[in-house]
């Protein structure tokens, strides 16, 4: 088990070094939405679970607009305090953010916060490979959340991120990660359902 945590551990370095030299253009942000839009259906009832781009993760950004702009919920995580689930709070363009746990934005938390159960998860990754395994960061949120949803409800997971953060090799993956139904990057929408 340590040999497999340090083996995670080496391979979070190494791809947190390669992703900081990454970048997407406008052009290539189009083809990221045309991808996830084409192969998940989005509608005014749909609560779509996205992230805040943290240091160089895949900038969100244009695909929170597109769902909006679709007339879907967007939630943004908020990790609780001795709690492994994260809970998601509503956000549109009038939100106020703030940093949170790990220096990650969310929406300010008061007595007027709305928060919703998603139903599509786009989710950030360091790392994926041909299995919809991921490397993330290493805290496990994400494969708690998941499996907590997956145990009350249809959910989509799709992992987010750069079409160079695939993996030649499979990842070490244990009982407790969970594989993603998709990955999208601004070259490919791979399907793993």
């Amino acid at each position: 088990m340590d040999d497999l945590k340090s083996m995670k551990d080496t391979l979070r370095a190494e791809a947190k070094c390669a992703r900081g030299l990454l970048n997407l253009d406008s052009s290539q942000h189009k083809a990221l939405c045309t991808h996830l839009f084409d192969n998940v259906a989005i509608d005014e009832n749909t609560v779509i679970a996205a992230y805040w781009p943290k240091d160089r993760e895949l900038d969100t950004h244009v695909l929170i607009d597109e769902c909006l702009e679709r007339g879907g919920k967007v939630a943004l995580p908020i990790i609780e305090k001795a709690q492994r689930i994260l809970k998601f709070a509503q956000y549109d363009h009038n939100t106020d953010l703030m940093s949170g746990q790990f220096g990650v934005l969310h929406p300010v938390v008061g007595e007027d916060t709305v928060f919703l159960e998603p139903d599509i998860f786009l989710v950030p990754l360091l790392a994926f490979d041909r299995k919809g395994y991921r490397l993330g960061y290493g805290g496990g949120y994400y494969d708690a959340t998941l499996a907590h949803y997956r145990e009350k409800k249809d959910i989509t997971a799709i992992g987010v991120g750069y079409a160079q953060q695939a993996c030649l090799f499979n990842l070490p993956a244990e009982e407790h990660d969970i594989k993603m139904d998709w990955i999208i990057t601004e070259q490919s929408a791979q399907s793993f359902i």
